[in-house]
């Protein structure tokens, strides 16, 4: 029998700092999402704070990351429906510094208000760098067991990179979701120059090219906001053979329910093997996970020894 996954895509408007009020909005979506029997509903990034890191006060509000996390769990265990919270900034301590380090963090939360998959942002997109720190290069992309199948989990900026995609894939991941704060703004002077939607391009482009080839479906929620402000919107579920199924117009503030019909990536692997390809011994490229194994801590060549150094030096820096 053909599993359908029925998906819900928050697209809204996070207001500035006012985090008490985002999470009441963003409930009630969730809520009518599992009123209409989604069994995953998917916020954007920063949907709790909106991206203002030098606002007086940013900082300290990252310090409630923990409450709304269990608001977040009690959320999904009340309407029996898997949640994935955008991300939650966190704010934690630093050894080496007098301020706390803060982590975008995106969770995937089951229908039993258990977390079952954690994600720390890697590919910090250049101003977020200032403010943030990334999970380190030796820390790799997991891939979840969830009610909804093998799912990985990505942030904004890092749809830019198909090597986080193929390290998921290799793993068997079939769904990948990814939050996103993502503005038509984000181009740079030059770029909106040639063309003032060259960003709307970029998502629609990637999306379509990364679910295809990547043999995936993509569940992608960004921020919408006010007309005139750059917000990009365009939040959707995306499969291989169709594009889009389901697509947010710009920066429109709602919620679109998607029934995801998981064969067709099982007909488009069929098609294009692609998860084959990399399986097999004489694949033609060196990509991080050819030389690891699919589990933590298993590696396929080089020091065991090495690598765990490797590993623990990194942590010691954050």
């Amino acid at each position: 029998m053909t599993q359908i996954v029925k998906v819900a895509v928050i697209q809204l408007y996070p207001k500035p700092l006012q985090l008490e009020h985002n999470f009441n909005k963003a409930a009630n979506f969730v809520r009518s999402a599992a009123a209409q029997g989604a069994e995953l509903a998917v916020l954007p990034e920063y949907h709790l704070t909106n991206w203002k890191p030098k606002e007086p006060g940013f900082a300290e509000l990252c310090t409630q990351w923990e409450l709304y996390l269990n608001k977040y769990k009690a959320l999904a265990k009340e309407c029996g429906i898997c949640i994935v919270p955008g991300t939650i900034v966190e704010s934690h301590p630093d050894e080496d510094k007098e301020e706390n380090r803060l982590l975008n963090v995106a969770y995937f939360i089951d229908h039993q208000g258990e977390v079952v998959g954690k994600y720390v942002k890697k590919n910090l997109w250049g101003p977020e760098r200032d403010h943030l720190t990334a999970s380190t290069r030796h820390e790799i992309h997991e891939v979840f067991d969830t009610p909804i199948g093998k799912v990985g989990l990505l942030i904004c900026w890092d749809l830019a990179f198909p090597e986080a995609f193929r390290e998921l894939i290799a793993q068997g991941a079939k769904i990948i979701i990814i939050p996103t704060f993502w503005t038509l703004n984000d181009c740079n002077e030059a770029g909106l120059k040639i063309n003032p939607s060259a960003e709307a391009l970029f998502l629609d482009s990637m999306l379509t090219a990364r679910a295809f080839e990547n043999t995936c479906a993509i569940v992608f929620s960004n921020a919408g906001g006010p007309p005139g402000r750059g917000y990009a919107g365009l939040s959707q579920v995306t499969a291989p053979f169709i594009g889009a199924l389901t697509r947010m117009g710009s920066c429109t503030e709602g919620m679109i329910v998607v029934d995801l019909d998981m064969q067709i990536l099982e007909d488009a692997e069929a098609n294009y093997q692609v998860r084959a390809d990399l399986a097999s011994e004489d694949w033609h490229y060196d990509y991080r996970h050819t030389r690891r194994g699919v589990g933590r801590g298993e590696v396929r060549s080089g020091s065991r020894e090495d690598e765990d150094g490797a590993r623990t030096r990194e942590k010691e820096k954050l």
